[in-house]
């Protein structure tokens, strides 16, 4: 499906079943794909998570029902999904600086969270650096763990920042180069799953095809056409700036898909100079 297709189907369908017990988990199987990947590609979008655009859609409704209505506050926590008067007063209040009873009175400032419409605009063009890489098949040697899906997809999680800092710390890296052909190092990120809440994140080399040491993991990405992007920057914020101009800007207007496969990030042994590191993303001809 075109990827603006599926992000207005997304918002169709949340908007159709806004008042049901729905997550962006519900969202992802409607559109038949995982539930990080939907997660992550509708945050870098609309600069927000899909279930904090339900709950802000409820509310700001909740507030303009309760405003022209003055309806019974239990009746209203109900009816938008929360389970007690008290959790839904605690919520509506964040929302709107203002309790439910009090946004009853007119002369009351409430907030209003409209509904997302996608459009195409026509702007002052911007370059975006790419190339494509068609590569054979090739395997790694890395440390891996499971991390739940929303590790990567929301901006303040820390933990695989936190699982290369142990690497580094435990003699992981030292162990990786006697293994490897080269010391380019692989930030590996498996697809994952509609049913599992887990990925798998690696960080790996090259592999020699010698033994593979206990507590590490052969890695096997498959041959395809590969968007190829630098990361141009002093840390870690450049890698998320560039996925998200992939899904604004490159994504919707190219002739390619994005793949449910591996993608990963490479942090050359001598990189250009500037560069932090490749991220490698695999793609297929629409």
């Amino acid at each position: 499906m075109d990827f603006i297709q599926n992000m207005q189907k997304a918002i169709d369908y949340m908007e159709a079943h806004i008042l049901e017990p729905i997550t962006y988990e519900n969202v992802a199987k409607q559109l038949y794909v995982s539930s990080y990947y939907f997660h992550r590609t509708f945050s870098m979008l609309t600069g927000i998570t899909a279930n904090e655009y339900i709950k802000n859609r409820r509310l700001s409704m909740a507030g303009q029902e309760l405003s022209a209505t003055g309806a019974k506050v239990i009746e209203v926590a109900l009816k938008y999904g929360y389970e007690t008067p008290e959790s839904f007063t605690k919520a509506f209040t964040r929302f709107h600086e203002v309790t439910p009873n009090a946004a009853k009175h007119a002369g009351v400032e409430l907030k209003s969270f409209n509904r997302l419409l996608i459009k195409i605009n026509l702007e002052g063009g911007t370059v975006m650096d790419y190339r494509i890489e068609k590569r054979a098949p090739f395997k790694l040697i890395a440390k891996v763990k499971k991390f739940k899906n929303l590790a990567i997809a929301e901006e303040e999680n820390n933990e695989i920042p936190a699982f290369w800092d142990t690497c580094k710390a435990d003699g992981t890296f030292r162990v990786l180069e006697k293994k490897a052909t080269r010391h380019d190092v692989y930030g590996l990120c498996a697809p994952v799953s509609k049913e599992s809440p887990y990925f798998d994140y690696g960080i790996g080399m090259v592999y020699d095809g010698e033994s593979v040491p206990e507590g590490y993991t052969l890695w096997e990405v498959k041959p395809t056409l590969w968007a190829v992007f630098k990361c141009m920057g002093d840390n870690g914020d450049c890698i998320e700036e560039t996925w998200k101009r992939f899904y604004s800007e490159f994504l919707p207007s190219s002739d390619y898909n994005m793949l449910d496969d591996t993608d990963f990030e490479l942090y050359e042994e001598n990189p250009t100079p500037g560069c932090f590191c490749e991220l490698w993303i695999p793609i297929e001809k629409k």
